[in-house]
């Protein structure tokens, strides 16, 4: 399409590159909060289902927020990248000054559930009620209200339309592109902002073969291919983040790299979500 050949984003931009950091440390299954066993995401591999408290796993998830979070914001800060930071609302509550520094940095704060837990089994009533205590305990934090909404992965039916009828701009919860498009939930319109799996660094706690290095030729080379394709049409690119993970030593330095590579590149709009869906909504109004 001549448009994006010309640079299709704001700016005349041509790639859009949306860094989500996931803020979940906090808010994860816990006995302590009275879920029936403890959280069974853990870079060991060690899932218990018991009703007893893994305190190696918790300790692991505090790193996220007092030695990984500084890390990756100054990362951001080096880079001059501005970033979504898809936060549990929990997490933000019993981390204050995360909360704070992450919104004078001018970072985005999307709403990744009330707290990390899966929502697919709730009935309509209950996950409307999860998604307005999500809203509500992220603007009482940040003073402002989340635009955007990403899940613990599954969802249920009606979690589009609860969306929408909660008024959400965006809604993460799709996999099947490189660019946005809208969806409508009820006759209620709803932008949807692709997110990615492939190139999140949850490979390196999924698949302990997965090195850092790994993590790092794959999202260039996704970069490349994307940005190559964006000469002759629309596309975004997403780089999802986790303070635990990321924010380790080890794994600190392949962040730089890439943004420092991909900030190389003329063209590149390092966005916010919410600034994509709402270029997105300006380009392309719904139902044109």
């Amino acid at each position: 399409m001549a448009r994006a050949a010309q640079g299709g984003w704001p700016g005349r931009k041509r790639l859009a590159l949306s860094v989500v950091v996931n803020v979940e440390e906090g808010a994860e299954y816990s006995v302590l909060d009275g879920d029936k066993a403890p959280e069974v995401v853990d870079e060991m591999g060690v899932a218990l289902r018991k009703p007893v408290r893994n305190l190696s796993n918790e300790s692991n998830y505090r790193y996220g927020i007092a030695a990984g979070a500084p890390r990756v914001l100054e990362v951001l800060r080096k880079n001059a990248v501005r970033a979504t930071f898809t936060s549990a609302a929990l997490a933000l509550e019993r981390a204050p000054a995360l909360a704070k520094a992450i919104v004078q940095a001018g970072h985005e704060v999307c709403a990744h559930g009330h707290r990390w837990i899966q929502q697919h089994g709730f009935t309509p009533e209950e996950e409307r009620e999860f998604i307005r205590a999500a809203a509500a305990s992220i603007e009482k934090t940040t003073g402002r209200r989340p635009q955007g909404w990403l899940s613990r992965y599954l969802v249920t039916e009606n979690t589009r339309r609860l969306l929408a009828e909660e008024g959400f701009r965006y809604h993460m919860d799709d996999y099947s592109g490189d660019r946005p498009f809208w969806d409508q939930a009820d006759g209620r319109p709803i932008v949807i902002l692709p997110y990615a799996i492939d190139t999140n660094d949850m490979k390196m706690w999924a698949n302990a073969a997965f090195t850092p290095d790994d993590w790092l030729a794959y999202v260039t080379d996704t970069f490349d291919v994307l940005y190559r394709e964006a000469a002759r049409d629309l596309r975004m690119m997403s780089v999802g983040l986790h303070l635990r993970i990321i924010g380790r030593p080890g794994r600190i330095g392949k962040l730089e790299r890439f943004l420092q590579y991909a900030g190389r590149k003329p063209g590149v709009w390092f966005a916010t979500r919410a600034e994509i869906a709402e270029a997105w909504a300006t380009m392309h109004p719904f139902g044109r």
